[in-house]
């Protein structure tokens, strides 16, 4: 099995491009599935998540090919509504197909999902937002069918704002005759991002970005090119590595409004920012200072993925921080594995106080998550000696080449068998 293989304590320093965004274009791939004929979508990343939801697509009949970031699907021959029990398990977003599959051909057949271990994640919302369209589901032994013989447009009240739920409803809307209002809907970029490719398509679609969200459903679609959009947390995680390791990068293909929460922490914490139009420019040359508490909340809050990866690169500075994880209920268990270099965590429920032991050493350790793989890697690169980060399935289902974006950073990081 391999793993990564770091040497810590060098600075990094250079320019790198973003990829595109993991959760942008997992739905943006599902949306395809919506009319007959050829997507081309641009600025794609090469990830196991995205292989996974090729694969989907392939299974349903589906044309999916890859060149470089560019993806095309042609979804003529559309041809299955159900997707196999090994297929689901291999990702929490595949979930996201139940909406584009009741929109088009009123019916949808799959088991629940899979991804990573975070506690509870009920995909409860997402079933009470395609009933209150129409839909009729069925839930036995693990499998959902659902029937949308009788979807029209109506209200949709989420109950707390699901990224997942307001993506499945907004798909589904599409397909039903009427308006429909998403209320306490998501307001995430990637929301934003999906919005944009469904109007590529024809749609009827506002409001993405707020709490409420219009759509006009029964619009004749058409296949559509877009572009993704950069991936805010592949930055963020770029970012906390530069913080930890020190020293001074620019990434492009971002934009920095997207990560405000992220980039306050990092300058409260020390560092010396300057951000552009899809720019983002970080100086890192001191050991970063503990700051304010750091609360995990829907966006434009501080994202749940953040999390791990500031953890990982405060725990190696100076002073305390808390954190309060207010989303996923298992999303420390990256804790032990840093513990391991080092660091000082205490745990308390949903809280977890960090003290910054001034700089963590070498250590062997483990991906418990993708977040909380990326967070052990930026543990490494700031750490004192060697780190070998293993179970990089993790880290793959959502970064692209991150270790040799990290070398041309000047990071000495290798992956070996």
């Amino acid at each position: 099995m391999s793993y990564y293989e770091i040497q810590g304590g060098r600075p990094l320093y250079g320019s790198l491009a973003v990829h595109g965004a993991k959760n942008s274009v997992l739905p943006i791939l599902a949306a395809c599935l919506l009319v007959p004929g050829q997507s081309v979508i641009h600025n794609c990343p090469d990830l196991s998540d995205v292989a996974a939801t090729l694969d989907i697509l392939r299974l349903l009949g589906c044309r999916a090919d890859r060149e470089g970031d560019t993806i095309v699907i042609d979804a003529t021959a559309l041809s299955r509504w159900d997707i196999p029990e090994h297929l689901m398990r291999e990702m929490r977003s595949s979930v996201i197909f139940l909406g584009a599959l009741l929109a088009r051909l009123g019916t949808a057949e799959l088991s629940y999902p899979g991804g990573c271990e975070l506690g509870p994640r009920p995909i409860d919302l997402h079933l009470s937002a395609l009933r209150a369209l129409g839909a009729e589901i069925l839930e036995e032994q693990g499998a959902l069918c659902c029937r949308g013989n009788s979807l029209r447009g109506r209200e949709v009240c989420l109950s707390i704002p699901s990224v997942g739920a307001t993506e499945n409803a907004m798909l589904t809307a599409c397909g039903c005759p009427g308006l429909t209002t998403i209320v306490g809907a998501a307001q995430e970029p990637e929301i934003v991002d999906l919005q944009n490719f469904l109007l590529a398509m024809g749609a009827r679609i506002s409001g993405a970005g707020t709490p409420a969200i219009s759509v006009q459903g029964g619009v004749a679609l058409h296949p559509a090119q877009y572009r993704v959009m950069g991936d805010r947390i592949a930055a963020a995680t770029y970012l906390c590595a530069a913080a930890a390791a020190r020293g001074e990068i620019e990434l492009t293909g971002v934009p920095p409004e997207t990560l405000t929460a992220v980039l306050s922490c990092l300058e409260e914490a020390g560092c010396t920012l300057h951000t552009g139009p899809d720019r983002i420019a970080l100086a890192c040359a001191a050991p970063l200072r503990g700051i304010s508490p750091v609360r995990t909340a829907p966006y434009p809050g501080f994202p749940t993925d953040g999390q791990a990866i500031l953890m990982a690169a405060l725990a190696g500075g100076e002073g305390a921080t808390l954190f309060v994880e207010n989303i996923f209920d298992a999303r420390y268990r990256h804790v032990d594995e840093l513990r391991r270099m080092g660091a000082d965590i205490q745990l308390a429920g949903r809280a977890a106080m960090v003290s910054g032991v001034g700089r963590l050493h070498g250590a062997a350790v483990r991906s418990t998550d993708l977040r909380g793989g990326a967070a052990l890697v930026v543990a490494g690169l700031g750490a004192e000696g060697t780190t070998q980060v293993s179970e990089l399935r993790h880290i793959r289902r959502g970064y692209q080449e991150l270790d040799k974006n990290l070398r041309t950073l000047g990071a000495d990081i290798r992956e070996l068998p």
